[in-house]
């Protein structure tokens, strides 16, 4: 079977509103798909930084895949969480990026968008740290059947820096340029 290795970390989150942010991140593929090594969900630590407004992370990542055929090309899943005082957390972005189909160092950005307010008072709420709207199913972020019926605004960034391996997929025909 041909072989990915995703080496890297997810680097920062960019242009976002709220100051005190946490990232959770997901790996998806398809069924032809399967994980030897690694883990393919995790979470960062909550970061801040108000001058540059960003919120450093450097989450590590390290996941090797092989698959049987290239239908199904992992895709990264973000969604960026706000953190207040109070130490309750909600939704502020969400997103994907397909993982580069070349081998090599790539850096990803990753934009995102959240769920408008539908109203005064849930505006006023998440304006003061009481927290947004949040998704039910996540499989809206990526496949586009019912996410258009969302109201959405735009959001920050998240920004990841990978490296890719790649291994025997020639021996099966592929050929990346």
């Amino acid at each position: 079977m041909a072989e990915v290795h995703i080496i890297g970390q997810i680097l920062k989150a960019v242009d976002f509103d709220e100051p005190h942010l946490f990232c959770t991140w997901t790996l998806q593929s398809g069924s032809a798909w399967r994980l030897i090594q690694g883990e393919v969900h995790g979470q960062t630590h909550v970061s801040s930084n108000r001058l540059e407004s960003c919120s450093d992370f450097a989450a590590p990542l390290d996941i090797h895949l092989s698959c049987a055929a290239v239908q199904g090309w992992p895709t990264l899943l973000v969604e960026v969480h706000a953190v207040n005082v109070l130490q309750q957390s909600w939704p502020v972005g969400y997103g994907f990026a397909h993982i580069p189909a070349t081998p090599g160092a790539h850096r990803v950005e990753i934009n995102t968008w959240k769920v408008a307010p539908n109203g005064w008072w849930q505006s006023i709420r998440e304006r003061f740290g009481g927290g947004g709207a949040s998704l039910s199913k996540t499989d809206l972020l990526f496949s586009g059947v019912e996410r258009y019926k969302l109201q959405t605004r735009s959001s920050g960034k998240v920004i990841a820096d990978l490296h890719l391996i790649f291994r025997k997929f020639e021996e099966y025909g592929v050929e990346f340029h």
